[in-house]
């Protein structure tokens, strides 16, 4: 397609991302960037190196210089913004200065809705802006989509995903596969779910449940926040119900409870010895390197669920998604579902078929659309269906 796309973060889902584009976009040129020229080049040789051409350029660019990050983006048609979530609003601002599409992997709602405020500059400036493009949220709300295309009518939409490591170790038999400060966000703010027709915020490390997945065997499911992201407000009168859950190994739930339920989460700075610090900055240090040595390869199990009717006639339709890390190019599950799910909108950002404006992710993107394009990536999704009386309760396992 002869299009420059940016990447501001070559981390782990940046540099997926870069590859994916380098597969499938036909790009005339990938500016990746990091803050570490360092690390800008060793992903840059990565991704050429995987596809077995120069595409991939490496830069060193400050993602919070509005300046710097001006020049950098002034050829760019479509920058995909993987760094910390709460940075992408102010990358967005200039983006739309050098009239420059951007897609953003998200992961906070109330630093989405900002985002989201720029509409009215948006289009004024030319520019489509599209938050959270992730995982979840991200994929599984296009697989929520999905199976609402799938009905005349749909009621409840249950979504669950979870990132696992293949070889769990106790105590808390979990990988950190993202940011722990982006894990913490999710175990400890509100979630957003619809509930009954009415938006409401629900405690998250709740509603624990157990679920079978075929792949894992029992496991438990319970509330965080991010993963529906601004869909309940759009799919509000569409739907009844609609709400997700993270999937863990189980036992983990009620561990990370004792971490949120004592405080160790703490925003407020208390005093150590005469020094002021925030709990919540300690614990991140501490917690995050401490199962930064994990060493395993990841596995995720995405599932979505939802009853409706179609063609007069009560139907449930499930969606599984089951991926592994993959041996040939040594990126991991989280890296495929999250980077190859950013660089699709990207993609479709780069063909210039959306409006212009900040756009509402299950907005941009059918969830049919979305699934075509993630399974033509080695990513299979399993469909099943059956009966059930959309008045009864979902069952969720």
């Amino acid at each position: 397609m002869n299009k420059t796309y940016a990447i501001l973060g070559s981390g782990m889902q940046g540099t997926a991302a870069a590859y994916d584009l380098a597969l499938y976009a036909e790009p005339q040129r990938i500016l990746l960037a990091d803050a570490s020229a360092e690390q800008a080049m060793r992903s840059a040789d990565r991704v050429n190196g995987l596809v077995g051409r120069e595409v991939c350029e490496p830069h060193q660019v400050d993602a919070l210089d509005p300046a710097g990050l001006g020049l950098f983006l002034k050829d760019v048609d479509v920058l995909l913004s993987c760094v910390p979530y709460w940075m992408h609003p102010r990358i967005a601002k200039v983006a739309m200065a050098s009239e420059t599409h951007m897609c953003d992997l998200g992961g906070n709602t109330d630093v989405t809705l900002e985002t989201l405020s720029y509409d009215e500059e948006a289009r004024h400036a030319g520019v489509t802006l599209i938050p959270d493009c992730g995982l979840a949220p991200g994929l599984v709300n296009s697989v929520g989509l999905f199976l609402i295309e799938q009905m005349d009518t749909a009621h409840s939409v249950r979504l669950y995903c979870g990132v696992l490591p293949q070889h769990p170790k106790p105590p808390f038999n979990y990988k950190l596969t993202f940011n722990v400060q982006g894990l913490v966000t999710e175990y400890d703010y509100k979630a957003v779910a619809l509930r009954d027709g009415e938006i409401v915020w629900v405690d998250t490390l709740a509603d624990l449940e157990t679920i079978e997945v075929d792949e894992l065997g029992t496991m438990e499911a319970f509330t965080t926040s991010g993963g529906t992201s601004t869909a309940p407000y759009t799919l509000k009168g569409r739907v009844r119900d609609y709400e997700y859950k993270t999937i863990r190994w189980p036992g983990h739930c009620e561990r990370m409870r004792i971490f949120k339920d004592f405080g160790l989460w703490g925003e407020e700075p208390v005093d150590i010895k005469g020094v002021q610090v925030r709990p919540k900055d300690v614990f991140c240090r501490v917690f995050g390197e401490a199962l930064a040595k994990i060493k395993d390869q990841d596995q995720c199990a995405v599932r979505g669920v939802a009853v409706g009717e179609r063609g007069g006639q009560p139907v449930r339709v499930q969606a599984d998604i089951f991926d592994k890390q993959c041996p040939l190019t040594g990126f991991t599950s989280m890296e495929r579902l999250t980077g190859f799910s950013l660089a699709i909108h990207a993609l479709e950002l780069a063909k210039g078929g959306m409006p212009t404006g900040a756009l509402r992710y299950e907005t941009a993107l059918t969830g049919t659309r979305f699934c075509e394009e993630i399974q033509r990536r080695g990513i299979r999704m399993k469909v099943t269906e059956s009966v059930e009386d959309p008045r009864e309760p979902l069952a969720l396992s």
